[in-house]
């Protein structure tokens, strides 16, 4: 890629050629990391999409509402419930993609395998939260949300391992 910039005043002329190149070898298995990190969570995204709509329309939360208003709204906390479960996936998603994409350039699969983990146990922590039968505080581990952490946790320490490696430490 290169970029030639030129200014000319009555006073001033100069002239910069920028030339950059950047070339980056990955592993061979990181079109998994691709799938599961950034194509996975994509999907993930848009079927968790799927029970918001359901809960919309059944307890009758119109947009531009985010989340049901308690005391304006009939069932305001089955509403929001299905909507944190759906909103929670989005707090940490930046996070476990950049922490994916890099971890996976030393550890493409575990940290596939972290993607795999990450978009499951968000569906398992959407279900969880939005069951009214079980007790709020608890209700998204109880059907298997615990599973997101460890797909968050797994590109986490494949990226410690990466810095580790390029700075030396081991």
């Amino acid at each position: 890629c290169s970029y030639l910039v030129s200014v000319a005043s009555p006073f001033i002329v100069f002239s910069f050629d920028f030339t950059m190149t950047f070339t980056m070898e990955v592993p061979d298995a990181y079109g998994y990391v691709i799938l599961g990190c950034a194509v996975l969570p994509v999907f993930t995204n848009l079927y968790m999409g799927g029970p918001v709509m359901k809960a919309r329309s059944k307890f009758k939360v119109p947009y531009p509402n985010l989340y049901a208003t308690p005391g304006y709204h009939k069932q305001a906390d089955e509403f929001n419930r299905v909507q944190r479960g759906h909103q929670n996936m989005f707090e940490m998603i930046t996070s476990f993609t950049a922490l994916s994409l890099l971890g996976g350039i030393k550890h493409p699969i575990v940290t596939a395998v972290g993607g795999v983990f990450f978009c499951v146990g968000s569906v398992l922590f959407q279900i969880g939260y939005a069951d009214t039968a079980l007790d709020v505080k608890t209700a998204r581990y109880k059907k298997g949300g615990m599973l997101k952490w460890i797909g968050l946790f797994l590109p986490l320490g494949t990226s410690i391992s990466l810095a580790g490696s390029m700075i030396g430490i081991w």
